[in-house]
């Protein structure tokens, strides 16, 4: 499980499907078992149960009310009597039981019941307060619906995955209670959470929505955040280890193209850097540089410019955070919306029809964020192989091994990182495999009722599995790295740096011979995870849940 963004208030989150924040969902789906307390503000609660009458007003008058009194999909020219209304809704649930795959962990099952609860505080779904009540009760007793990850179209929203949360709800089938496997019915009476009768519409107003969907998307967006500052942070420890130019994070060059992620990552790299005695800049090649003195041609000593991965890397890795400012907000948008279809307008006394069930807005939102953090792989990669290779490493071992006299019995045994940088290059390529876009594959589906589908869950999911790969390859990355500055002289770095090398050897030490390195990997995965190299570079939870940049802090 990934770590949790931020502090969980200890106050109570009120819900009132309109102010959910995407750090909020994050905070809360992570946070410790039993901490995930929310209810729906006293205003939801009245314009839930105005809905509620006017259904009941409707299904006294025998309208057609789709979902309600009709059918399903293509069955909707089926019109039940009312008095079929409730037995119909249980039904929905249980014939859409058939997701398959790895159960959703419980960080999207938290997120995912959070922002069906605040969806249907809105009001126009016309569920009683009882059921979303019952769903934050479920969440606070940390009673989970073990949902399969796989079977949802994006659209007529995650109907498979979301009759899981229904089924727990009405004491069906079984969820993770604490972390253990147990039958819904005996987690919800152990609790003393009474199980839901279903009444008219409840139903469809629990399964047809996009929640699973923006679970995965909230999470993916958190954690590519996370991803791009740890990117500066080993583009930082990359211009250490070559002794690289830190004139191209100058503030001038990137108010000459000032997308705001871009500048804000120099600024980061330039704040990692402060206080360096590696890192160079362009002036200090010149003072030290042999005058050409006449001559017509001279073989400089110092590259006056490094290679595009070190050089161009806030023009990259500030495209994450870019598209993180406009992520957020569909997010933030899809998180506060009524998703299910039909809506009742209370102000109108009317029935609308719609498909605000289509997830189309996450799945496009997931594609692109997935391409843009596979980048970020490809980047730190790419800077990887500079700082293994002895032809542009600027006079570091090759591939980073303990330097040993020709005459030492262990001299020419050891390859160091060299198998390091094949695993990361094997790893980049998989994340770049996965960029492919989901959100173009639509199906004709359900006698051609859903005949254009978002494919957002897909989507959403794939840019959880290309976040945890780049993970995987930063690891491998900062243990390099950890490695090339230690190798060049530790003393000499920027205290930022100092300090991230330092939580980096309390999980994995100086590799003096060839040795196994699978459990460094995966100790500092959960140190990326867990924010803890944000936290050491000097970026606080506190500030990174604000936005605020770690430029801002060192300024402060």
């Amino acid at each position: 499980m990934s770590g949790t963004p931020g502090k969980i208030s200890s106050t109570t989150l009120t819900l009132d499907g309109g102010s959910l924040t995407p750090v909020q969902v994050a905070t809360l789906a992570r946070g410790a078992a039993g901490t995930a307390r929310a209810e729906p503000a006293a205003q939801a609660v009245e314009r839930m149960r105005a809905s509620v009458a006017l259904k009941d007003s409707l299904l006294a008058q025998d309208i057609p009310i789709y979902g309600v009194t009709t059918g399903f999909g293509d069955s909707c020219i089926r019109q039940i009597s009312g008095d079929k209304a409730h037995e119909l809704q249980r039904h929905l649930v249980l014939y859409h039981l058939n997701g398959v795959g790895p159960a959703a962990p419980d960080e999207v099952a938290r997120a995912t019941m959070l922002i069906r609860a605040n969806a249907l505080s809105r009001g126009p779904s016309a569920v009683r307060p009882e059921v979303v009540r019952t769903l934050l009760d479920c969440l606070a007793a940390d009673i989970l619906p073990m949902i399969p990850e796989r079977g949802s179209l994006g659209a007529s929203g995650d109907l498979v995955p979301l009759c899981y949360l229904a089924a727990a709800l009405i004491g069906e089938g079984e969820v993770r209670h604490r972390g253990e496997a147990r039958p819904a019915l005996d987690a919800l009476l152990d609790a003393g959470i009474r199980p839901l009768s279903l009444e008219p519409k409840e139903g469809i107003a629990l399964i047809n929505g996009t929640s699973f969907t923006a679970a995965f998307g909230v999470l993916a967006a958190w954690d590519a955040r996370e991803l791009a500052f740890v990117a500066d942070v080993a583009t930082a420890m990359t211009l250490e280890s070559l002794r690289g130019n830190i004139s191209a994070m100058h503030p001038f060059v990137h108010e000459n193209k000032p997308h705001p992620g871009q500048i804000e990552s120099a600024r980061t790299i330039r704040a990692l850097l402060s206080g360096s005695g590696l890192a160079t800049s362009f002036e200090d090649i010149l003072t030290r540089r042999e005058p050409l003195a006449g001559r017509g041609y001279l073989q400089l000593d110092d590259r006056i410019q490094d290679k595009y991965s070190v050089r161009c890397a806030p023009q990259i890795a500030g495209i994450v955070r870019d598209m993180l400012d406009w992520v957020d907000r569909w997010l933030e948008t899809e998180i506060n919306s009524s998703s299910d279809n039909p809506l009742f307008d209370t102000e109108e006394s009317r029935l609308h029809l719609g498909g605000n069930f289509y997830a189309g807005h996450v799945g496009h939102a997931m594609d692109s964020l997935k391409v843009s953090v596979a980048g970020l792989a490809d980047l730190m990669d790419r800077q990887l192989a500079l700082v293994v290779d002895e032809k542009f490493n600027g006079g570091l071992p090759p591939n980073l091994i303990m330097p040993r006299s020709a005459d030492d019995p262990q001299a020419g045994l050891h390859h160091g990182f060299k198998g390091m940088q094949i695993a990361a290059s094997a790893i980049t390529a998989e994340a770049l495999k996965q960029t492919g876009p989901a959100s173009v594959f639509s199906r004709s589906t359900e006698a051609h009722n859903q005949d254009k589908v978002s494919m957002g869950t897909i989507a959403a999911r794939d840019a959880r599995t290309v976040n945890g790969l780049v993970r995987e390859v930063a690891a491998i990355h900062l243990l390099a790295l950890a490695q090339a500055v230690e190798l060049r002289g530790i003393e000499h770095c920027a205290p930022a740096t100092r300090a991230v090398h330092a939580l980096l050897r309390e999980h994995s030490a100086f590799v003096t011979r060839d040795r196994r390195l699978d459990g460094d990997i995966a100790a500092v995965i959960g140190l990326i995870e867990s924010g803890a190299v944000r936290r050491a570079a000097g970026l606080a939870d506190s500030d990174f849940v604000t936005g605020r940049g770690l430029a801002d802090v060192v300024a402060a």
